[in-house]
C-alpha cells in the first residue's frame, strides 16, 4: 500500500471519529423538529377539531391566546363544539299577508375567524309588529352571540357600535333561518344595521347593513 493510500485511509478514519463524536451538533441538521403543542382550555375531542381548522384560522387564534388568552380560550371553545343549527320548523316566517320589507341586507366577512353569510329582513306585519328575519344564515361560532341593531350601518370595533345599541337577545344558532321580534318604537332611520356581537368581549362577528 503507497503512501498516498494509506494516508487517504488515515483521513477517511479520523473523519468518521471526529463525525461519531460531533453528532449531537450536527445531528439538527438532518431533522426536523416537529411541535404540535395543543392549545389550552380545550377539551381532546375539540383539539382534534382545532387541528382540522383551516391553517390561517389557527395561526389567528394563537395569536389572539397571546393578546387575550381568555378570549382566544373562548372563541376556541365555541369554534370546535359544532355549528348550533336552529329548527326550520321552529323559525318559519309567521304567515300573515303582505309583510312590508322595510330593511334588508346581507351579512359580511370581518376577518379570517369572524364572518358570517345570508341575509338579514326586517317585516312589518299587517298588524304593526316587526320580524328581524334571518335566511340562509351562518356565522362563525362564539361565546354569548347576541343579535344587536346599532346606528352605525358599517361599525368595525367597539367605539364604532356605541352603547346605545338595541339588543334583541341571544343568537338562537349559528346555522340556519331564524326570526326575532323587534319592539314596534325603535326608528329604523336611526339604526341601520344588524351586527352580531359577541357581549362579553366586544367582537363584531359579522354585520348586514339594512337598506
Amino acid at each position: 500500500m503507497n503512501n498516498r493510500i494509506r494516508l487517504f485511509l488515515i483521513l477517511i478514519g479520523a473523519a468518521a471519529v471526529a463525525a461519531v463524536f460531533t453528532f449531537p451538533l450536527w445531528r439538527p441538521l438532518l431533522l426536523d423538529d416537529t411541535v404540535n403543542e395543543v392549545f389550552p382550555g380545550l377539551t381532546s375531542q375539540q383539539q382534534t377539531a382545532f387541528i382540522n381548522l383551516p391553517a390561517e384560522q389557527q395561526a389567528a387564534m394563537q395569536a389572539t391566546l397571546q393578546a387575550n388568552p381568555t378570549q382566544a380560550v373562548e372563541m376556541s371553545r365555541a369554534m370546535t363544539s359544532g355549528d348550533q343549527i336552529v329548527s326550520a320548523a321552529e323559525q318559519e316566517m309567521p304567515q300573515m299577508s303582505d309583510p312590508r320589507i322595510i330593511g334588508q341586507g346581507n351579512f359580511n366577512q370581518i376577518d379570517i375567524i369572524h364572518g358570517g353569510s345570508g341575509t338579514a329582513t326586517l317585516y312589518e306585519l299587517p298588524d304593526g309588529s316587526r320580524v328581524l328575519r334571518f335566511e340562509n344564515f351562518r356565522v362563525t361560532n362564539g361565546p354569548e352571540l347576541h343579535v344587536i341593531l346599532t346606528r352605525n350601518n358599517n361599525p368595525l370595533t367597539p367605539e364604532d357600535v356605541g352603547t346605545d345599541y338595541i339588543d334583541l337577545g341571544p343568537l338562537k344558532g349559528n346555522v340556519g333561518n331564524q326570526n326575532y321580534n323587534v319592539p314596534a318604537e325603535i326608528d329604523f332611520s336611526q339604526y341601520q344595521a344588524v351586527v352580531i356581537y359577541c357581549l362579553p368581549f366586544q367582537v363584531i362577528f359579522s354585520v348586514a347593513a339594512l337598506v
